[in-house]
């Protein structure tokens, strides 16, 4: 019996007990109304539930008054072994082994899907992260929001949403004039432009510059730039995309910052040109001392922006508009966003925009921020010169030790990591002692296929010993957390919860025997415990996918 079912049984004892205490209210409730939660005390039974105290009030009794009659009614229902009132009104459960049990073979049967639902069916979601200047090589920080981005993204996409992985290349602008000015002082030798880019990777750049275009010198000084940039452009980010690809992170969609200033080719405004009207035409733009704004402060926000100043020239909220309306044009109807720690001023710009546009900013807009990361011992970059990049550290830790060690925890939490225990391969590294126990079930089932044992017979009720109770527990709630950690966008929990199964299923293997010893014969519980085996296997392997690490089947 999982959760769903229990909830519905629960559901079928309560609504003629409403019905009977307020026939004259009609009470609309459904399975999600009722809250289902583990004991942390095992003794206390597999379930428990606060339905009662939610209830009471509503129908003229007291909690715990309301839980014994609940719990009378809910003793008779199928899979039910048995269930006790605790406290002020509280519903512990305790179900029947083989009810319980059942659920190993229900994951075998479902296999990747097992965790899979829909609570987020229907929803768009664009979630734009990382986005990065196309000036330089990826760092630490990056790092860290290209590993919570990508697992947001996995976590929503196996609840249900459509959901795209967008990156947003910053290639107008002062930066990217300032990238081609330090490419062309790198082929000169000569010192970089105040504000510039330095580092050996610059001198690569221009070494590919100068390959591809041999009469850049030739040029006059301002044309020099642009080739330069226009060359070397592509090639950086070329780069950043090898690196996020090895990292496991493959993003949907590159959206250019040019897009959003290009004029049509016949002349038609420009993306940011349209945003401007469309802003106005919403009734939060007004024109004062020559510039254009916008009246944010109509949304919460400090102060109103400037979208064009008075020369003519737009702002980068002139961007930030355009591609908001932008992403709402192309069927995005949730954003999220994943920014730095530096960002903070921007949560309430960007939602102030999305009301200017004529959403709603606490359901269409998401702004994330991601705390910093420092790794102990970790060495400045020799190519880039001042920062710790991407590249040297997944070489260095590797990616499955790097992306797990950086979702397990909080985005909004600093986290400093310690390179030594990431590496070791003993169970005080996490990721180490979760991949050891999916390899584990794997050992399992080759030496049980040796002693003869297979799948070929199943008896839930036999799932009986104290550790395989846990173990099925903790199984039933996988689900749960995936559609939890989507909810709230916080994958960490899926991390934890891997870790948690780990542990009962190492403890389970202490205990509870697959194959049988010795020459003795190979029994029904033998072959039910593979069933319990594999489910275990199964769910860790889809555990770590939607962290994107992998799951070895030898270690």
């Amino acid at each position: 019996m999982n959760p769903d079912a229990l909830a519905a049984a629960i559901l079928a004892v309560v609504t003629p007990i409403a019905a009977r205490r307020r026939p004259e209210e009609e009470l609309s409730l459904s399975g999600a109304d009722v809250t289902l939660e583990r004991p942390r005390n095992r003794e206390h039974g597999d379930w428990a539930t606060n339905i009662a105290m939610k209830l009471a009030k509503r129908l003229g009794t007291n909690p715990r008054e309301l839980a014994q009659e609940i719990a009378e009614g809910l003793t008779a229902a199928d899979g039910v072994a048995s269930v006790e009132v605790a406290g002020p009104g509280f519903i512990n459960i305790r179900l029947e082994a083989a009810a319980a049990g059942a659920l190993a073979k229900t994951i075998v049967d479902a296999g990747a899907d097992y965790g899979r639902n829909e609570t987020q069916a229907g929803n768009t979601v664009n979630l734009e992260f990382v986005s990065a200047n196309p000036t330089g090589p990826l760092h630490i920080a990056h790092t860290r929001w290209a590993a919570l981005g990508d697992t947001i993204a996995r976590v929503l996409a196996f609840s249900g949403a459509t959901v795209a992985r967008e990156y947003y290349i910053n290639d107008a602008g002062a930066q990217m004039e300032r990238f081609g000015a330090s490419i062309v002082a790198s082929l000169k030798g000569e010192e970089k432009p105040e504000g510039g880019y330095a580092g050996e990777y610059i001198d690569e750049l221009g070494r590919k510059v100068q390959a591809a275009r041999p009469d850049i010198l030739d040029l006059d000084a301002e044309e020099q730039i642009v080739v330069a940039r226009d060359v070397a452009y592509p090639l950086q980010l070329a780069e950043i995309q090898a690196s996020l690809e090895s990292f496991n992170v493959h993003f949907d969609e590159w959206f250019s910052e040019r897009t959003l200033h290009a004029k049509g080719e016949n002349g038609e405004p420009s993306l940011i040109d349209q945003a401007v009207d469309r802003l106005r035409a919403q009734g939060h733009v007004f024109d004062e001392d020559g510039a254009v704004w916008v009246r944010t402060t109509d949304f919460s926000d400090d102060k109103d922006r400037v979208i064009r100043r008075s020369n003519g020239e737009y702002t980068y909220f002139a961007a930030d508009a355009a591609y908001y309306l932008n992403k709402s044009d192309r069927g995005w109807a949730d954003k999220i966003y994943l920014l730095g720690a530096d960002h903070h001023g921007y949560v309430h710009r960007l939602k102030a925009l999305a009301g200017a546009a004529g959403e709603d900013p606490e359901k269409n807009i998401e702004v994330l921020i991601g705390q910093m990361v420092s790794i102990n011992g970790a060495r400045l970059s020799k190519r880039a010169g001042n920062i710790i990049e991407m590249d040297d550290i997944i070489e260095w830790i590797g990616t499955d030790a790097l992306r797990y060690s950086l979702e397990r925890s909080p985005a909004d939490s600093p986290l400093d990591l310690d390179p030594d225990l990431l590496r070791k391969r003993t169970n005080d590294n996490p990721v180490f002692y979760v991949q050891y126990a999916h390899a584990r079930t794997h050992n399992v089932a080759r030496n049980a296929a040796d002693a003869g044992v297979d799948r070929s017979e199943f008896a839930p009720e036999l799932l009986a010993h104290e550790t395989e109770s846990a173990l099925l527990g903790a199984l039933q709630e996988f689900p749960r957390i995936v559609a939890f950690a989507a909810d709230v966008r916080e994958p960490h929990r899926v991390a934890r919860y891997l870790e948690e199964l780990a542990g009962l299923y190492h403890r389970w293997y202490d205990n509870c025997r697959v194959t049988p010893l010795g020459d003795a014969e190979v029994e029904t519980v033998h072959r039910t415990r593979l069933w319990l085996n594999d489910a275990t296997g199964q769910v860790l392997r889809n555990g770590l996918d939607l962290l994107g690490v992998s799951a070895p089947e030898r270690m």
